[in-house]
């Protein structure tokens, strides 16, 4: 008998559960071996749909089929207990070794979670998820013989065990890699997520060519593109310098860094800093480095991950127009759909859809946000997960890396920590302050020498453009004082950037402003904040930068912005002063960054004030960062020479960061408040669970594996108050996707859809959303998968009227 996997939906098509097992073990095995776990991810993938080969779910299948407006009941028969099943009696209950027991322990938690996210091997219950499903489940099992050996009628006991073999021989080695770089437990949870994106991917990536009925899509040939792609960018850096200004020194301070990352890419793969002043070229130069090392070291993709969409929609804009092949650059941020994440075995064709229509990073490019990376690491569901993989063997670029969020901190570096050291992968830590992420508990681990950029201190002290001036008071500014100090400013200048830290502030700084000079046709107000969709900012942003042409070329003309701290990084633009609340000496040193950027006018002034009008209560590491630059101010004064006379020098950011992390090092390993556990020792050694499951059984787990997989993923979250993703109505573009969206749509189209519309996407955090939602101004489409904004609640000059705060959080879709 024939039993089947999918039934294909336009035309009754079969795919049978051994033709999905065998393809998928290809698949995963692909996904694996670029690092060394062939067999581990093989034998996931080869497993996963065991408990398909059963009368009860041929049966279940064709009935869902038929009958898809009543489908049976989800979670009535369970096919994927039954591969980590086998694992687990063959290998494991009665075992003596611990590498065998260790080996059918990671795999088989993958192959049983594969319709869900990882299980928990020991959980806040003093009990195992894992162990029960594997060893105790009886529900939906009463087929399980009859599926196992329909699965060796096509293969040899033998042939089986000597794959396991080879399984287990990979989980040594890697195991080995750990313990001889004395990593922490945590990274061995890591791979055994690893394994799981393998499988995901491959599984997902079958299925889909399945229900589209069209062969696997031929392999990119990332060699070619970055090659292509090297002389392309080295024909760009040589049109740069032979230009008329290439002699200045800022240029020649750039072109200097540029070749000292080139001759960088020699080095082996591993983490390293590269700590270009704000404003010199970072973007090119570490693309540079990336495919020069790529091409050197056989790296798959390049990978670039930013705090802010505006710096991936700059840095992809720059990027594309020099290579040339859009279609191999992917931009990866705002998600139009939430994670939909059924239980095993239900059956949705609109969530099917919705689930295949998903991207997997399958570009040699990537630009994606820290939220996203984040996520594919510690995330719940599998939408996360699939992608892991694609970040192994790569070269992976943070930009301002100092933007980690600070509950992220150890597993940010745990992150890093695993895709050096085992995912073969090269690492840049890109940001004029480095956040010193050496320093803390669960350390990054560095080498010792770790910057690229050499003689660093005369660097900075050569890029000088701008000198900060502290103008706090006790009590701050309120908008209108900030107005008339704007005001005295334009007096010496063309063009004043004010940055503030929350958007109520913004809204009503800028009201002040517009009172205040509403007779003057000569000044150009501009507003931007994350309450406008990305396509709105970037019109909005080549506006500010035409008018400030208009400034230098026409006499009297001025130029007046204000922001949220949006602006503060990747947005390539110059103004003549610079006004920043006070904030984190890192956000300071980026809004320095878009004054004088170019280091033409003589040096400029960026003052540093406090508003009046800001709240930071909902906003801790705001408030900690002002406090501790607060700090750093008032010792500036009484010694300035630790500080190399410059608030702004490499000195100054490291005791900065010491101050900061010293402050706050309770939080950085992601307390979880209702738990009274951090979620690095969720996925590290889990020591309290496993206490609580001897005291509870009296007795040690069954299991060797400890991590709470499933705990920790229920409350990650990096942006504290989860946010949804509206798309709103700023153009005809974005009206037009909307009505398409509304539409009976087939996967590829839907695909395509959602990709467009990431340009007209703002999130919206849940007070606010609940507010346009009594008011009638959010409505669903696509059968209520995705939310719409009404164009009566967009204003074309502040975007989604809705009031609030979080701009930290807001930035980092």
């Amino acid at each position: 008998m024939d039993y089947i996997a999918h039934i294909r939906a336009k035309d009754g098509e079969i795919q049978t559960v051994a033709e999905h097992l065998t393809q998928v073990q290809t698949g995963s095995e692909k996904n694996g071996n670029k690092i060394g776990f062939r067999y581990l991810a093989g034998l996931a993938g080869l497993l996963h749909d065991l408990g398909k080969n059963t009368n009860g779910f041929y049966n279940y299948i064709q009935e869902a089929v038929a009958h898809p407006e009543a489908p049976p009941r989800r979670g009535s028969v369970d096919h994927s207990t039954a591969g980590g099943r086998l694992l687990y009696r063959r290998y494991h209950q009665h075992a003596t070794k611990f590498q065998d027991k260790l080996a059918a322990e990671w795999i088989a938690n993958c192959i049983i979670s594969h319709h869900q996210g990882l299980r928990d091997y020991l959980d806040p219950n003093s009990s195992s998820p894992f162990l029960e499903r594997v060893a105790c489940k009886t529900e939906g099992m009463e087929e399980y013989e009859q599926a196992v050996a329909t699965f060796f009628e096509g293969r040899s006991e033998e042939e089986f065990d000597a794959y396991f073999a080879e399984a287990k021989r990979e989980m040594e080695q890697a195991l080995e890699v750990i313990r001889k770089e004395k990593l922490p437990p945590i990274v061995s949870s890591l791979l055994v997520k690893y394994l799981f994106s393998c499988l995901i991917d491959a599984d997902r990536t079958n299925t889909q060519q399945f229900e589209e009925d069209h062969e696997p899509e031929p392999a990119i040939d990332s060699e070619a593109f970055f090659s292509r792609s090297y002389d392309k960018l080295i024909a760009e850096i040589n049109s740069f310098e032979q230009a008329e200004d290439a002699d200045h020194p800022i240029n020649r301070l750039r072109s200097e860094m540029s070749a000292q990352c080139e001759a960088y890419a020699q080095q082996s793969s591993g983490i390293y800093t590269l700590s270009i002043p704000t404003g010199g070229g970072k973007t090119l130069a570490s693309l540079r480095y990336a495919l020069k090392h790529a091409l050197l070291k056989g790296k798959e993709r390049i990978i670039y991950i930013v705090p802010y969409t505006t710096i991936i929609e700059q840095n992809a804009k720059d990027i594309r127009e020099i290579l040339q092949e859009d279609d191999m650059i992917l931009e990866h941020h705002s998600n139009v759909v939430d994670e939909i994440d059924p239980e095993e075995d239900e059956y949705d064709a609109y969530k099917e859809k919705i689930k295949l229509a998903r991207d997997n990073w399958n570009r040699p490019i990537i630009f994606t946000t820290m939220v996203q990376f984040l996520n594919v690491f510690y995330a719940k569901g599998t939408r996360n997960a699939r992608r892991m993989h694609q970040l192994a063997n790569a070269v992976l670029i943070f930009d301002e890396v100092q933007s980690v969020p600070i509950k992220c901190v150890s597993l940010f570096n745990a992150a890093l920590n695993f895709l050096s050291v085992i995912g073969n992968s090269s690492i840049l830590l890109c940001t004029a302050t480095q956040p010193a992420l050496h320093y803390v508990k669960n350390k990054l681990h560095l080498p010792a020498q770790a910057e690229i950029i050499a003689k660093l201190n005369q660097v900075g002290k050569n890029f000088k453009r701008v000198e900060l001036v502290d103008r706090t008071t006790p009590l701050g500014w309120d908008a209108e004082e900030l107005a008339d100090f704007v005001d005295k400013n334009l007096e010496e200048v063309n063009s004043v950037l004010v940055i503030l830290n929350t958007k109520s502030a913004v809204r009503k700084f800028f009201a002040a402003l517009e009172k205040a000079n509403s007779s003057d046709s000569n000044i150009f107000l501009f507003h931007l904040s994350t309450n406008m969709c990305a396509a709105h900012r970037k019109a909005v942003l080549k506006e500010v930068k035409e008018a400030l042409k208009l400034s230098k070329l026409e006499h009297g003309k001025k130029v007046i912005c204000v922001s949220t701290q949006l602006i503060e990084a990747g947005v390539n633009i110059s103004f003549e002063c610079v006004i920043r609340s006070l904030a984190g000496l890192d956000s300071i040193a980026q809004a320095a960054g878009r004054c004088n950027r170019h280091g033409k006018d003589p040096i400029r002034k960026v003052y540093i004030i406090r508003s009046a009008d800001e709240t930071l209560t909902s906003l801790p590491e705001i408030r900690i960062g002002a406090e501790n630059t607060q700090r750093l101010l008032t010792e500036f004064i009484e010694q300035p020479e630790r500080f190399g006379r410059d608030l702004l020098s490499a000195a100054a950011m490291q005791v900065y960061f010491e101050y900061y992390y010293t402050q706050i090092e309770n939080e950085l390993n992601y307390y979880i408040p209702k738990l009274d556990k951090h979620m690095f020792d969720l996925l590290n050694k889990n020591q309290d669970y496993y206490e609580y499951y001897k005291k509870k059984h009296v007795q040690h787990p069954e299991i060797l594996s400890r991590p709470a997989f499933a705990t920790a993923e229920q409350y990650f979250e990096v942006i504290s108050n989860s946010a949804t993703s509206v798309i709103v109505p700023y153009d005809e573009v974005a009206r037009k996707l909307i009505l398409d969206l509304n539409g009976e749509l087939d996967i590829s189209e839907l695909g395509e859809l959602l990709h467009q519309s990431q340009q007209y996407v703002v999130n919206i955090y849940d007070p606010e959303l609940k507010k346009l939602d009594k008011a009638g101004d959010v409505y669903p489409l696509f059968h209520g998968n995705i939310l719409a904004l009404r164009e009566t609640a967009y204003s074309p000059l502040f975007g989604i009227e809705a009031k609030g705060e979080g701009v930290w959080s807001e930035l980092m879709v």
